[in-house]
């Protein structure tokens, strides 16, 4: 599998939910996640962040939003394919309460599917080489917020984050994807060092672009989203920001 296509310079994957019991779009089921990975890692060797970040060839990073506490089921694959990986949480959850967006409101879902993970776990995974990056605050849509909010969501995030783990929060993910140049200039200035969009923009690394792999995706059409992505990070085409774009991020 895989055959004829282009293996990138460099891939992040973006994950949610790893769970069973939770029939969401968020959800990959452990089983599915398992083999996802080992096809990805296939003919590629794992990386850390800054790797993906230099587009070094033939790299692959796993990255989980929203540090819900199911993507723990993930770490004995990552580990067993030597696969480096980032969790990006939101600052105010580290208490384990479940994740609570508007998105989420009126549907119906696991409460332990969405309990997030807590600072000890944080801290835990920390100590496992597995990074932690910021997810803002709150997990709010950016580019609605005022100048103060948006300062206050990016900049509070990563100071408690660092409080919390007790490392520099280099990282940062757009919750949704949703950013603009103004969120963007922000981030800088709040001492991230890149950001992480979904889907992204190629070239860009405060947009660096990530494949969102989603409960409906099998390992061929997980393939086919790769390929895809491989081209845009060469420039050779743009992706859409609509396209492959997570109702959550």
């Amino acid at each position: 599998m895989g055959e004829g296509l282009t293996i990138p310079r460099s891939l992040a994957l973006c994950y949610h939910a790893i769970a069973d019991d939770w029939d969401d779009r968020l959800a990959v089921t452990p089983a599915a996640f398992a083999q996802q990975i080992k096809a990805f890692a296939r003919g590629r060797r794992g990386g850390t962040a800054e790797d993906v970040l230099e587009r070094r060839r033939g790299v692959l990073h796993v990255t989980f939003d929203d540090a819900l506490a199911s993507m723990l089921a993930a770490i004995p694959v990552i580990e067993r394919h030597s696969v480096p990986s980032t969790v990006f949480a939101c600052a105010s959850y580290g208490d384990a309460r479940p994740l609570s967006v508007p998105e989420l409101s009126g549907k119906r879902y696991s409460k332990t599917g969405l309990r997030t993970l807590t600072w000890d776990e944080l801290r835990a995974l920390r100590e496992r080489d597995i990074e932690i990056g910021s997810h803002t605050m709150t997990h709010p849509h950016l580019t609605q917020l005022s100048d103060a909010e948006l300062e206050r969501e990016l900049i509070e995030a990563r100071s408690r984050i660092e409080d919390e783990v007790g490392v520099r929060c280099r990282f940062l993910a757009y919750p949704y994807g949703d950013v603009d140049e103004r969120v963007r200039a922000v981030a800088r200035r709040a001492g991230y060092v890149a950001a992480f969009g979904l889907p992204g923009t190629p070239g860009d690394t405060f947009d660096y672009p990530r494949i969102g792999i989603y409960r409906r995706d099998g390992v061929t059409r997980a393939w086919l989203k790769s390929s895809t992505a491989a081209r845009a990070l060469a420039g050779q085409l743009t992706v859409p920001r609509s396209s492959g774009n997570s109702p959550m991020g």
